[in-house]
């Protein structure tokens, strides 16, 4: 014997459905898909006490690909790559070539020391240290 469990909304079922339906594409259309040929610059962003620690994955690329600037208070990371592969099998052959930049754009937080930042790159790893400012003392008014 088979057991059903009993929905109290049966009658909604179908609306309940085209309702999720809706939600999950609505739901997709915002979220990034992962797509073979998709080569995102990913980054880990740390907070410690005295700095910001920002890594960034740029697998394949040289440092002399790599560009980095700060504008009102934006982090802005730039790489360029080509990249071309080939493969022969039998008389076909198999191209596969990207070519193109990434560029991924931060707001920096207030208390980030810009003119202090470092960079290094290290295994396709971008790493940023990015100092804190010293917090101001607060100032009291007195009333007069």
């Amino acid at each position: 014997m088979k057991i059903v469990p009993y929905n109290r909304n049966h009658e909604f079922k179908p609306m309940m459905s085209m309702m999720n339906l809706f939600d999950d594409f609505f739901n997709r259309f915002y979220e990034e898909e992962p797509d073979n040929n998709f080569k995102a610059m990913a980054m880990d962003i740390v907070e410690q006490d005295n700095e910001f620690q920002m890594l960034a994955n740029l697998p394949g690329f040289k440092k002399e690909d790599v560009k980095i600037s700060v504008h009102d208070n934006q982090l802005v990371i730039e790489a360029k790559c080509e990249d071309k592969k080939e493969e022969k099998k039998g008389t076909m052959y198999r191209c596969e070539r990207y070519s193109g930049s990434y560029r991924r754009t931060l707001y920096l937080p207030d208390n980030a020391d810009v003119s202090n930042i470092q960079a290094k790159m290290e295994d396709g790893v971008l790493k940023l240290t990015l100092p804190k400012k010293a917090e101001a003392p607060k100032k009291e008014i007195t009333i007069q």
